[in-house]
């Protein structure tokens, strides 16, 4: 520096440290001060000006702001150069000046000039503020202050005025123009031309937002405001900033993973050409190769946007360790009673500083992370979403729905949280080594002690983390196990109530339940003993340090510097020891999931549709289901596929779907295709776009299509018309009407070709004829198209083109109607059994059939009181529609609601079905916490508020006599009681850790108690829940509650307790401390606590809302998810993925943009509450320094060591009051679902029938009426019957006549409003359900079987001997089928019995109830998706194996009850005709009509 300044003085510590009146030297205000902004600027421009480069944000326009700071800029140039100018002027006067007057303004001149160039760039790129030029100024301005000072003590000290007037004059030109930039860079421009901000009303305030709003987090507040105000809702929100988008995200990640795939040494190149969607994810590599595609995908799609919030984490970690060495300076400060007192001052508000730094940068890093996070879950729920639509049958089946909705829930959501930890793989070992080094400064060896214990403590770790490892993933399993049983158990809970089986799945639920809980007392034990390990750990570090540090030399002395300062390190040191182990043992838990995931992303994907020779199974390695199938069906005919049950013609349309895998042979389909399944797939969507499915309404054509499909006279009934909002799984339309909605939709596509799957046999027969006529047959709507109609009803087939017979998957002849009559084969034969020439009449449709035909309510009954709710409802929501009927400021919470949602209070509107459920706007209420605490046990609960109280109180001991030990050092009386002092200290150190572990403990008792309490509550209660419960309320919401809500209750909430309680008691300690030592803090606590409730509030208020509205939009997407993987194959044969996958992305960002303020609220509130912990710090250190003469300088190592602690527990604090708060809902919401209404008993102690009861099988209705439920319209009226034991009685009558409302009264699925039954003299009202039920069969129109054995499916409880079950296996012509499987009654059925045909379930409900052979049988329709042959082996097994029972069959087709001992005849719910059906057909009624439509009259 010599040569620069001449005789300049660089440095005089005189002249800095010890004196009153400090100042630096004027070569140092020359060089270093000036310098730095320079030298920042241009270590940073050439890569903020590539990043600019590569991020354009637009165009701004010139504004008046952006022309004062450019001209500024010029000023500020031509200011420096005068200085430049001036020397060079003096220098020619012969004046020598030293360089450094020439070097300083040349260096500051060019940096004002690259500052006015990145001020036009910035505004070319669209930048609204500058963060790199706002730092340029500050650090200008802080640099500047102290030369300002100077001058200013140098002219009042010299009288001879100013030396330098020029430099003087320009010095303050250039102080004022920076101050002036400064303030002018808080300021925004106005966005860039075309931005999403001037074209979206609602855009997100932070993409305007200046440097110090995005820094602080200001732009958030009014959110926090609005929502403090009053209850957030969905328009509040703001729009999710772009790049965050599915629409960006999602590619990204595709194209990134399909670049890894092209890359790939082996990638075969595809000859089929395959659509855009299917190209995303296709993955064709092989297995080996393919496995890191996936992982580097995600790296290069999201690791550039993380790596610059690992940059934030790395100065955030140097910057922690500032601090100790300012408290180290401080207490040195208190030792010396010459120090000057602006010294002390000054370390104060450097403290501070660097905290806020600290705070600032934290933030930032914690910002770039959430988002990397959350971007990944979008783009994995993408992925998977893309993939479920062009996965095969295969894959499908490998993984359930619940799996991997499990696996988009769960598991993208482990993902997201571990972005956020991820940097502390490299951040741990960093600040480890950084505090070993400063405490090897500190203490010397004797650190090595300490290093050790900890060394010591990472296999104990590690241990438990490896444990836990294990026990998580078994958890996991049962928690899988679990919610895929639950979720079947709640599709099929009609049939386990009509067959009272509901006891054996409770007991398969809890069974699981016990080991998953079994397994959760192992995990809560093991993390008890290691939040004692490192809750003890600094401790223990602490203690053998200091002791080792004071005993091995007599000469060492523990003083407060040496002992605080290493005790702040320590601290330091806890969070990275503690999060390593945890880092990567969550690493590995979701490296598993991982696996899980890159599994399902690379299951094998479905190309096109071509049939020659075509052998086909339903996965690679089964054997073939189709064999040497070859079929032509010439363009524009009609094909029917005829066969007995199992035969394969289903299988031969999803062939032809290209949904199994095909062995050999060509598939080839000319143009496109609709399809219409045996079981109709309906969205949760309006009518109107169940039948358009994404294609333009036309009118005419939309009319015509609803007239064909005998649709027209449903509008009429529903209250709505086609704007009828249909409910989950179309559950307000009869079977009838959702297979014509299906098929309407087909018709309306406008198809090359049809493939139509049994679409009449969910429809009466009047109903079928008119459909046929209208829409399949020769003169339908679709003639001239290629139709391929699988088919049950023989009264078509003359008009068949072509008719194509298929047995055991093979196809047996083809030919027309004629031909193979001649041919006299299997078909003619098949004929001949059903002598049927009589059938085909082609009589006039009477007219009034369809009047009559108000398909309202058909198969399940319960529904339909539900269904009129929801229609009634919707019809006002509809007509409303242009007036929004939701005033939210009705909103209120009912308790007597037991629906487990919030009534809008619409009055005089009813709800709707699916009970919006509306965010119950209340603050949790205090009943919940004491819910919780009563599951817990309330003493149980006080007792660990208690051990926490103590916990705290002994680690206050233990730093107060640490406090007191180092005192000794002042008074020299350090070595008599050394071990005294080291005794004590442990002593209390140690009961702290055996405290934590206690409390762990009886933390970990009571959490079990609770989970074990509520599950059990919530599952009695929805066992013994009414049906109509279960048909108001969508499946996804209840199974929401045994899986989110139960996985809350069991994992999440005891922790959060466990934290809260921890930082409660660690904030409350430290003001004690601090108060004691400074007893003048106590002063300034008022006020801060004040802040800090006022911004606790706001952030509670509006985080808790945002986590709701999440929440909310959450499930939607697993719904959607689920949805669409039932109708996988109606959206690719309608080549809908485009759509669909658009929809999924919309409703992924629709969460995200509740989930991003969410995130943002985390860090606003982090920003506020640490920047009170930096005040605290600050006051604890100044008040130090004021009372320094009165405090021994261990107090203030304690008080001040303390402080710094705060900010942490205070910042965690309010988070955890927060998400405990929000994860207490959980006790609610479980709570509120295990008090809805329940049933009647199962059982009656005192009314129970005798075991043999009914003998006769006698039933009476007397008067009998029955309603859905309170206030609606009776479904049955005064039905008045006898009928004997065994009798056969068939009911008929139109659609919505209440034929299934009767049978269901039977069961009492449905209560009675005003008479009775009464069975064999016994009062069924009286009796107990189970009672009941278990006495009565019913063979239910849609078969339900269960995932698990075909024996467990035939006979759950076990009741009943091998050789029974092939019996009834036999009479329900199974047992062929069944003896050809290898595990014979074993044999595993898929989720809902998928892997058997729909007939062959059907069969399976037969078995069943042969099984039970009750007195009463009930036949709901069962035969409609069997073919005729099969009908009549299930007629005349009835026939023969119930002779002597009574069969109540409610016919659609009515060749089964011509020869019923009677028939009843039901019109709007009363008895219309009630007789033999040979009287019945003489009297020409109502089922003379019906059977001359049959053919049968």
């Amino acid at each position: 520096m010599k040569h620069l300044c001449g005789n300049l003085t660089f440095w005089d510590s005189n002249l800095t440290k010890h004196t009153d009146l400090p100042d630096l030297p004027a070569c140092f205000q020359l060089s270093v001060l000036p310098w730095s902004p320079c030298i920042y600027l241009w270590l940073t421009s050439p890569f903020y000006i590539l990043y600019l480069k590569r991020n354009n944000r637009g165009y701004i326009m010139m504004s008046i702001l952006n022309r004062i700071k450019t001209v500024l800029g010029l000023i500020l140039w031509i200011v420096c150069w005068t200085d430049l100018f001036s020397s060079f002027h003096e220098m020619s006067q012969n004046q020598s000046k030293p360089p450094i007057y020439f070097v300083t303004p040349l260096i500051v001149g060019m940096t004002m000039l690259l500052a006015t160039f990145l001020i036009q760039y910035e505004r070319l790129k669209g930048v609204q503020s500058s963060g790199v030029l706002f730092i340029f100024w500050t650090i200008s301005v802080l640099c500047a202050i102290v030369p300002f000072r100077s001058k200013i003590i140098s002219v009042l000290c010299f009288q001879n005025g100013v030396e330098d007037k020029l430099r003087f004059t320009t010095f303050y030109i250039y102080f004022g123009l920076t101050l002036i930039q400064l303030i002018l860079s808080c300021f925004n421009e106005k966005p860039p031309l075309f931005s999403s901000v001037v074209t979206d009303p609602n855009s997100c305030p932070e993409i305007t937002a200046g440097f110090l709003s995005k820094m602080t987090f200001w732009w958030f507040t009014s959110m926090a405001i609005k929502g403090y105000k009053s209850p957030l809702e969905n328009k509040d929100l703001w729009s999710l900033n772009k790049q965050d988008s599915s629409e960006l995200v999602v590619p990204n990640l595709v194209k990134e993973q399909a670049a890894f795939r092209k890359a790939g040494p082996d990638a075969e190149p595809n000859h089929v050409s395959v659509s855009p969607e299917e190209e995303e994810v296709l993955l064709s590599k092989r297995k080996e190769v393919r496995q890191p595609s996936f992982l580097r995908a995600l790296l290069r799609a999201f690791g550039p946007y993380f790596l610059i919030g690992s940059a934030f984490k790395l100065l955030q970690d140097l910057i922690t360790f500032v601090n100790p060495q300012l408290l180290r300076m401080l207490i040195d400060f208190t030792k010396q009673s010459n120090a000057p007192l602006w010294w002390g001052y000054s370390l104060a508000f450097m403290m501070f500083g660097t905290s806020l730094l600290q705070t600032l940068i934290l933030h930032q890093h914690f910002q770039y992370c959430f988002v990397t996070g959350m971007r990944l879950r979008s783009g994995i729920i993408g992925a998977i979403y893309r993939k479920s639509l062009v996965i095969t049958n295969e894959a499908k089946r490998s993984s359930t729905v619940g799996e991997v909705v499990n696996l988009m829930s769960v598991d993208a959501q482990r993902f997201m949280d571990l972005t956020t930890f991820l940097n502390m793989l490299w951040s741990a070992p960093l600040q480890i080594i950084l505090a070993l080094f400063f405490l090897w400064r500190n203490l010397g060896p004797s650190v090595l002690a300490g290093v050790a214990v900890m060394v010591l403590l990472i296999p104990f770790n590690a241990f438990i983390a490896m444990k836990t490892r294990t026990y998580q993933v078994e958890q996991m399993k049962h928690k899988d196990d679990r919610i895929k049983l639950m979720n079947e158990i709640l599709n099929g809970i009609k049939v386990l109530k009509l067959y009272a089986w509901e006891v054996s799945f409770k007991e398969k639920i809890l069974q699981i339940r016990q080991k998953e809980l079994t397994v959760l007392r192992k995990t809560a034990y093991l993390s008890a003993l290691s939040t004692m390990a490192w809750t003890s750990a600094p401790f223990m570090v602490a203690l053998t340090t200091f002791a080792v540090y004071v005993t091995v030399d007599e000469s060492n002395v523990l003083d407060a510097e040496k002992a605080f300062v290493s005790l702040s390190l320590f601290n330091i040191l806890r969070f990275p020891l503690n999060m390593l182990p945890q880092v990567i043992s969550s690493i590995v838990q979701v490296s598993l999931r991982f696996l899980h995931i890159t599994q399902i992303l690379q299951g094998e994907s479905k190309y096109a549709v071509s049939v020659v020779n075509g052998t086909f199974s339903w996965a690679k390695q089964d054997q073939a289901t189709l064999d040497n199938i070859n079929v032509m069906v010439p363009q524009g005919s009609l094909l029917a596929v005829v066969g007995h049950v199992g035969c394969g013609k289903t299988s031969l349309v999803s062939a032809l779907l290209g949904e199994m895998e095909k062995q050999e042979g060509q598939i080839s389909i000319r143009g496109s295709v609709a399809y219409v399944p045996q079981q109709a797939w309906i969205q949760n969507a309006t009518l109107r776009d169940n039948i358009l499915f994404g294609r333009p309404y036309v009118e005419q054509k939309y009319r015509c299509v609803l007239e064909a499909c005998a649709l027209t006279p449903d509008l009429e009934v529903l209250p709505g018309g086609d704007q009828t909002e249909i409910g989950e799984k179309g559950i307000n339309l009869s079977g009838g009407q959702r297979q014509r909605v299906s098929l309407a939709r087909a018709l309306y596509s406008d198809a090359d070709v049809y493939l139509l799957d049994d679409p009449l046999s969910a429809v009466d027969a009047h109903v079928a004829k008119h459909i046929f006529d209208k829409v399949i047959g020769p003169e339908g709507a679709l003639k001239g198209k290629t139709r391929i109609l699988v088919t049950h009803g023989i009264s078509f087939l003359p008009q068949v083109d072509n008719i194509l017979v298929m047995v055991d998957g093979r196809v047996s002849e083809m030919g027309s109607y004629q031909d193979l009559l001649k041919q006299n084969g299997a078909f003619a034969e098949f004929l001949r059994n059903y002598s049927l020439e009589d059938i085909i009449e082609d009589d006039e449709f009477p007219e009034d059939a369809l009047s009559n035909h108000t398909d309202m309510v058909d198969n399940e009954p319960v529904v339909n009181e539900a269904r009129r709710q929801f229609m009634r409802y919707t019809c006002i929501f509809n007509a409303s529609r242009s007036v929004s009927c939701f005033v939210t400021s009705a909103f209120t919470s009912t308790s007597d609601d037991k629906f487990g949602c919030y009534a809008l209070v619409l009055t005089p509107l009813e709800c709707f079905l699916v009970m919006s459920c509306v965010l119950c706007v209340l603050q949790v209420k205090f009943k919940v916490y004491w819910e919780y605490a009563k599951a817990v046990g309330p003493f149980l609960s006080l007792f660990i508020c208690f051990l926490y109280g103590c916990q705290s109180a002994s680690a206050i001991g233990a730093n107060f006599w640490l406090s007191e030990w180092t005192n000794d050092a002042q008074h020299n009386r350090t070595q008599d009681q050394v071990s005294m002092r080291v005794g004590v200290y442990a002593a209390l150190g140690i009961s702290q850790g055996v405290l934590v572990m206690f409390s762990s403990f009886t933390l970990a008792l009571g959490k079990i108690q609770a989970a074990r309490k509520l599950h059990q509550t919530l599952l009695d209660n929805k066992f013994h829940t009414p049906q109509s419960f279960f048909d108001t309320t969508p499946i996804g919401r209840i199974i929401n509650r045994f899986s989110k809500d139960i996985y809350v209750i069991d994992e999440v909430l005891p922790s959060t307790i466990l934290m809260f309680l921890g930082t409660f008691f660690a904030s409350v300690s430290t003001m004690i401390v601090i108060i004691c030592s400074t007893p003048i803090f106590a002063l300034v606590i008022g006020p801060l606590a004040l802040i800090y409730v006022f911004v606790q509030r706001f952030y509670v208020a509006t985080s808790r809302q945002l986590k709701r509205l999440e929440s909310v939009s959450r499930s939607p997407i697993y719904s959607h998810f689920s949805e669409t993987i039932t109708g996988t194959s109606v959206i690719r044969a309608y080549g809908r993925n485009a759509a669909f996958v658009l929809m999924s992305d919309m409703k992924v960002d629709e969460n995200q943009k509740s989930y991003y303020p969410g995130i943002v609220s985390n860090r606003w509130l982090g920003v506020r509450i640490e920047f009170i912990g930096n005040c605290i710090v600050l006051f604890a250190a100044l008040f130090a320094v004021i009372g320094k003469d009165k405090l021994s300088p261990g107090l203030v190592g304690l008080s001040v060591s303390y402080a710094l602690q705060v900010t942490m527990s205070l910042n965690w604090m309010v988070r955890m009051t927060s998400d405990l708060e929000s994860n207490i809902v959980a006790v609610e919401r479980v709570k509120e679902y295990s008090e809805t209404q329940t049933e009647a008993p199962w059982i009656v102690k005192d009314k129970q029938p005798p075991p043999d009861w009914p003998p006769k099988g006698d039933v009476e209705f007397v008067d009998y009426s029955v309603r859905y439920r309170e206030g609606l319209d009776l479904v049955l009226r005064n039905i008045s019957l006898k009928v004997k034991g065994g009798e056969k009685i068939g009911i008929v009558g139109r659609t919505g006549a209440g034929k299934s409302s009767m049978t269901l009264c039977l069961f009492r699925l449905l209560e009675a409003a005003d008479g009775e039954i009464v069975i064999d003299e016994v009062k069924i009202s009286e009796i107990g359900l189970h009672d009941l039920r278990s006495k009565l069969t019913i063979i239910p129109q849609e078969p339900v079987l269960f995932s698990g054995t075909l024996r467990m499916n035939l006979d759950p409880f076990e009741k009943y001997s091998d050789e029974e079950v092939w019996k009834v296996l036999e009479l329900s012509h199974l047992k062929k089928f069944v003896s050809n499987q290898t595990s014979k009654l074993e044999l595993e059925c898929s989720e809902g019995g998928e892997n058997l045909s729909v007939g062959q379930r059907q069969l399976v409900c037969l078995a069943r109830a042969l099984l039970r052979k009750t007195r009463i049988l009930v036949l709901d329709e069962a035969t409609a998706a069997v073919d005729l042959e099969t009908d009549d082996l299930i007629q005349s097994t009835i026939r023969t194996q119930f002779e002597d029972c009574t069969v109540f069959t409610i016919a659609h087709r009515l060749n089964t009850i011509m020869d019923y001992t009677r028939v009843l005849v039901l019109d709007k719910g009363q008895i219309a005709e009630f007789d033999t059906p040979t009287n019945l057909i003489a009297q020409k009624g109502i089922f003379y009509g019906m059977a001359k439509d049959a053919g049968l009259a």
